[in-house]
């Protein structure tokens, strides 16, 4: 795909012609931009917090699992992998100590993962640092811009925002 140049300002005295919308795929550009620069800042203190290992789709992850825990097969549909991904992902927080692997109570044959303490702690620290990160938004912004901002997102998107498949829909084939 061919990016065409940014426009360059008019020359010095020319009056300025009418503001034309940007290209449409800026939009989601921008968006996604916005999603990245929010993770990257959250990713950075948690770490500075004692979670330097934890990555973007361990917070969907991790959310996933929630309080009840969950199988690698339940985990897979509900992120949108493969039980085999799933499992993998479940072995690599296991191996950091954010989830422990546990027989399921009601089911012998089923293993559930659990979150730990630390996984919960990491949790826990992503809400607030989250509400931290929306504040200097809304400093930078203005409260009433990022509030007006927010609502014409919920307007313009599915009232189910807390998907959890992005880790498989980022990485599905098409």
């Amino acid at each position: 795909m061919t990016i065409p140049p940014r426009p360059t300002e008019p020359p010095s005295g020319a009056s300025a012609a009418p503001a034309a919308d940007p290209p449409g795929f800026e939009l989601p550009l921008r968006l996604f931009m916005g999603f990245r620069v929010i993770i990257d800042e959250l990713h950075a203190e948690l770490a500075r917090q004692g979670h330097p290992d934890v990555r973007p789709m361990h917070g969907f992850v991790m959310q996933a699992i929630g309080p009840y825990g969950t199988t690698a097969a339940d985990l897979g549909r509900r992120i949108g992998v493969s039980k085999q991904a799933a499992g993998k992902t479940i072995a690599n927080l296991e191996a950091m100590g954010y989830v422990v692997l546990a027989q399921d109570p009601n089911d012998a044959r089923r293993k559930l993962a659990r979150l730990t303490e630390r996984g919960v702690d990491s949790l826990v620290r992503s809400a607030r640092i989250f509400d931290e990160i929306r504040a200097r938004w809304a400093d930078g912004l203005g409260a009433d811009r990022l509030r007006a901002f927010e609502a014409d997102l919920r307007h313009m998107t599915p009232d189910d925002f807390f998907r959890l498949d992005v880790p498989g829909w980022f990485g599905a084939a098409g």
